[in-house]
């Protein structure tokens, strides 16, 4: 029997520990291995890790290392994964010599959320593929011409992105015909996330998140487009008071203002650092949710993007409906079953009532498009073949 063709995920599930990362990572690590790839997992950004037990970005790598360790046997791919130390360069997991004979012989690469900018060993995989799963801000250098951009993608053979809407009419994404970027989705292993039962009684709508991001606004044509998500959820900051719904944010936050800020508007928080330092009970939090109300950042929103959210997607495969804020991404999925995007708060409003009025249905509308459109098999095997790399399973 001849040997399976090696595949290669790069990300940074190390470097932030969290389960919303590791399960984002996991999904790729599993889909190419059910697809019939050798796969294994490579961590190597130079960045230090934060460390949960330290509540700080450390130069340690142990409890790093500890964790991908971990992660690589709950799914089956014990001993499969690299790690660089940042440190001193150390690796950890395969030897320099096997890492080296992995590099020789993968024939694919994929960095993940581009975390990783590649290096001269990594150009030995002859297929070494960008996932975006943050469209518009890298076009948008690109076009500016901000050469280290420009640098960092040329490392890859191909570019896909989750802006599905790239080169469709009203997609504000700019066009880098040196880059020539395919749209793809999040892969959610959907077996994975399969709920017995209904929620139980008085769930709330729920969402995980963090509060403020910073850094990366992104300034074409004029105008600025925010990165920050907070900007979003204040628009909407009055739905618990217009909706008999209980609704529910796990948020990363330690702005004492901003949790009473919330409370007072009727918002139930809970702590998203609590439940997200392991992956079972994230999903267990998913699992238990009526569905999720959330929002978009506006970086994604305004251009119309076609961005979806790879922890909404999760819900969906849990078969709990979603409504999340429209980025266009009406254009690939569907929509109003399952699935509702919105603009005003007079949508959302519409959605929570189509899903009062028969929760059961929606339930499994939700849990179809996911197995339709995010199934792990279908979403990688149709990039392999866009690439033109073999697909064994197949």
């Amino acid at each position: 029997m001849p040997p399976k063709p090696a595949a290669i995920v790069m990300g940074f599930m190390g470097q932030s520990p969290f389960a919303g990362v590791a399960w984002q990572m996991l999904h790729y690590i599993e889909g190419l291995r059910r697809l019939g790839y050798d796969v294994h997992y490579l961590e190597d950004t130079r960045a230090w890790p934060f460390d949960p037990e330290q509540d700080a970005v450390t130069a340690r790598s142990l409890y790093t290392t500890r964790l991908i360790a971990r992660l690589m046997a709950w799914c089956g791919l014990e001993g499969k994964w690299s790690y660089r130390s940042p440190s001193d360069g150390g690796l950890h997991g395969l030897s320099p010599a096997a890492l080296g004979r992995l590099l020789g012989r993968a024939e694919v690469l994929l960095n993940v959320t581009g975390a990783t900018v590649l290096r001269g060993e990594h150009m030995r995989v002859p297929a070494r593929i960008y996932v975006e799963s943050d469209p518009f801000l890298a076009q948008v250098e690109v076009r500016q011409g901000k050469r280290e951009t420009e640098a960092f993608l040329d490392a890859h053979t191909h570019w896909f992105t989750f802006g599905e809407n790239i080169g469709r009419p009203g997609c504000g994404i700019p066009l880098c015909p040196q880059f020539d970027f395919k749209p793809t989705r999040q892969p959610v292993v959907t077996d994975w996330w399969r709920a017995t039962g209904s929620p139980p009684g008085g769930a709330p709508f729920t969402t995980i998140t963090s509060w403020k991001q910073t850094g990366k606004d992104a300034a074409w044509e004029g105008e600025t487009y925010l990165w920050s998500k907070h900007l979003e959820l204040l628009k909407f900051v009055d739905l618990p008071a217009r909706t008999p719904e209980a609704v529910e944010m796990a948020l990363a936050c330690r702005e004492e203002d901003v949790i009473r800020m919330l409370r007072s508007r009727g918002w139930r928080i809970t702590d998203a650092l609590a439940l997200s330092r392991d992956i079972l009970p994230y999903r267990d939090y998913i699992r238990a949710s009526r569905g999720e109300f959330t929002v978009a950042k506006d970086q994604y929103v305004r251009p119309w993007t076609g961005w979806f959210s790879d922890r909404t997607a999760c819900f969906l495969a849990a078969g709990r409906p979603a409504v999340t804020q429209d980025t266009g991404f009406g254009a690939v999925l569907p929509a109003g079953r399952g699935l509702f995007p919105f603009r005003t708060m007079e949508d959302i409003l519409a959605a929570f009532e189509a899903i009062r009025a028969d929760y059961p249905a929606h339930c499994r509308a939700a849990r179809e498009i996911a197995e339709e459109y995010f199934a792990a098999e279908r979403v990688l095997a149709r990039m392999m073949a866009h690439i033109g790399a073999p697909v064994p399973a197949a």
